[in-house]
């Protein structure tokens, strides 16, 4: 431990006579690099920063009560997106323009210069705790800094509502063009089906039914007029038989008996079995259970005498007119009806053997028509949606007229700090003062170490790892010693006036108003 602590006292001697030899040159070298760093901090002015936070709010009561009628983007992605890319050459060669920051942009190389400057200096950074965005700059003057803080807390408040400004332009511009496009289309569809109808007239589907529905169907209309029509010329025919009876009884003169109960009942029956036949085959259980119940009718009928016939004196004339009369009239009215039914059956007959004969044709023309259908509601589906979503986007843009979905709040208003940011002209003066005395020192220790001087045999001994075998001392002189005096005195004024400049210059240096 002894042993260590005379090895430090010892190197702390060499370097303090290395000091003393090399005293003139460290002073020299202190005092040009104290002058040469003056000279450059005299030329850079102190940075004052400016900051400000902003709150971006994108949870608004209007949002929710709008969910399903206007298109909303994803606020939160566009607001972040915006943060990052805010910082860009068009932004901030728009940021550079503002009147109130004052810049020169006579010179298109310092604008340039500038605007580069800008993008690396000013900062937009997100903070951990939500939508809070920190907006800091450094500038050299600190009203500078605090406008073009303000500025930019300006830009990015309005560059959102600009930018959504545009894209609902762009859109609307794209959907305006995609409507007019499908509605050619649907306007060709439309012709298209239209001339398919002229020229298919009579042979396409009616409502967009098949051929083999329509087949279907015409079939089933003849069948029922055909029962209809064979009820209607058995009431006919019994209208006929019945007049004709009556007819011949009024030209004999000779009243017959009314019918019996029995004959009555059998009558109708016989008429209703004529109604189920013309609309039911000879199987279906009402026509068997009818002819089964004529036929015990028919019995009972044969079972009882009939009665004679007498002749009558014409009392009652009038009233066999009238029932003539009447009989005439729904005679008229079944023949009229028989007819009607006869060229209905006709007609719908003709079509049938019509839409037969087409067989061949009528599949194709149907299935050419499906196609021109679903092509017609496909092109009509996209252009009815290309329409709903043209009033959704203008909507929303009379929506963001009227009110923003995004609610910017400054949390912190724009603010700069008097006291300039490290490193201050002030710390680079003590710096630079630090750094003239470390320069002196190494210089003088290289020139030592390129050119040693040996005074004292441990040094020697080391150096060359040979013993020393003695010592020669120098005698001084009264006058070697007044000339060492007089160097030690002028090495002491020099240094103290080195000092003292160093002195005045931090203290110029502090108390100069700073530079812009």
């Amino acid at each position: 431990m002894t042993h260590v602590l005379q090895e430090q006292r010892e190197q702390i001697k060499r370097w303090t006579r290395l000091v003393s030899r090399r005293r003139w040159l460290l002073l020299s070298v202190a005092a040009l690099t104290a002058v040469a760093c003056a000279a450059g901090i005299a030329t850079v002015p102190d940075r004052y920063e400016a900051d400000a936070r902003i709150f971006v709010d994108t949870q608004t009561v209007l949002k929710p009560l709008m969910a399903n009628l206007a298109y909303q983007p994803d606020i939160d992605q566009r607001v972040g997106m915006l943060a990052r890319t805010l910082i860009s050459r068009p932004n901030i060669e728009l940021l550079v323009q503002r009147p109130e920051l004052e810049f020169d942009l006579s010179d298109p190389h310092y604008t340039d210069a500038l605007v580069s400057s800008l993008m690396r200096q000013i900062h937009i950074t997100p903070t951990p705790s939500g939508n809070l965005y920190d907006i800091s700059y450094r500038g050299s003057s600190p009203d500078g800094a605090q406008r073009l803080v303000e500025a930019t807390l300006d830009l990015f408040v309005h560059a959102g509502a600009r930018a959504k400004h545009a894209d609902s332009q762009e859109a609307g511009r794209f959907i305006e063009t995609q409507i007019e496009a499908y509605q050619g289309k649907l306007a060709e569809v439309e012709a298209r089906l239209r001339d398919f109808r002229v020229r298919n007239f009579g042979v396409s589907g009616v409502s967009n039914q098949d051929y083999f529905s329509r087949i279907s169907m015409l079939s089933e209309q003849v069948s029922k007029l055909n029962a209809e029509l064979f009820a209607a010329q058995h009431t006919r025919d019994a209208y006929r038989r019945e007049l004709g009876l009556e007819g011949s009884a009024l030209a004999d003169g000779v009243h017959a008996e009314p019918p019996s109960e029995v004959d009555v009942r059998l009558q109708d029956q016989r008429k209703h079995l004529d109604e189920l036949l013309g609309r039911y085959t000879d199987e279906h259980p009402d026509v068997i259970a009818t002819r089964h119940l004529i036929e015990q009718l028919d019995a009972e009928s044969r079972q009882t005498p009939a009665p004679q016939a007498r002749p009558r004196i014409r009392a009652s004339s009038d009233a066999a007119w009238a029932s003539r009369q009447q009989l005439r009239l729904a005679l008229a009215e079944a023949e009229s009806r028989a007819v009607s039914l006869q060229t209905q059956r006709a007609t719908q007959a003709a079509q049938l053997d019509e839409l037969r004969a087409l067989a061949a044709r009528l599949p194709q023309v149907e299935a050419e028509h499906a196609q021109l259908n679903r092509d017609h509601e496909i092109v009509r589906t996209t252009y009815d949606s290309m329409v709903a979503r043209r009033e959704s986007a203008a909507l929303g843009v009379k929506l963001d007229e009227s009110s923003q979905l995004t609610e910017f709040r400054v949390v912190e208003p724009p603010r700069v700090s008097l006291v300039p940011v490290f490193p201050s002209r002030l710390h680079l003066a003590a710096m630079a003062v630090a750094l003239s005395i470390a320069v002196g020192l190494g210089v003088a220790i290289l020139v030592d170490f390129m050119s040693p001087t040996v005074v004292e045999a441990s040094t020697l001994r080391r150096l060359t790892g040979r013993p020393v075998l003695g010592t020669v001392c120098v005698l001084a002189t009264p006058e070697s010693r007044f000339a060492q005096r007089q160097d030690q005195q002028r090495f002491a004024a020099a240094l103290t006036a080195l000092v003292a400049l160093q002195a005045l210059w931090l203290a110029w240096i502090a108390l100069t108003p700073p530079l812009n």
